[in-house]
């Protein structure tokens, strides 16, 4: 995997900017397409919420996308976050690669 030094684009950043933006959307309309509580779309659009695997299906609903799209965007800042954490970075360096003739 070819990690950056840039951080990757969040979700919140994507669906505030490149959705709910461009289509008027607020929160509460957002939240009621979804069929969720407003805290649940503020959480998403203020970075405090993950996407799971049942959000990416309610947004990929929604919006007429794939879950995937939502999915790889919450993987890439995931995978970017855990490299990029000393705490995190330490674990992974503690692991210890399998030998493939044991």
């Amino acid at each position: 995997m070819l990690m950056t030094k840039r951080k990757p684009v969040t979700v919140a950043e994507i669906l505030v900017e490149e959705f709910m933006a461009p289509m008027g959307l607020t929160q509460t309309a957002l939240a009621a397409a979804m069929g969720v509580q407003r805290k649940h779309v503020n959480e998403l659009c203020n970075g405090r919420r993950n996407v799971t695997a049942a959000t990416a299906l309610i947004l990929a609903r929604v919006f007429g996308n794939g879950p995937e799209f939502w999915l790889n965007v919450q993987r890439r800042s995931d995978l970017w976050e855990a490299m990029h954490s000393p705490r995190e970075r330490k674990r992974i360096e503690r692991a210890k690669p399998l030998n493939s003739a044991a």
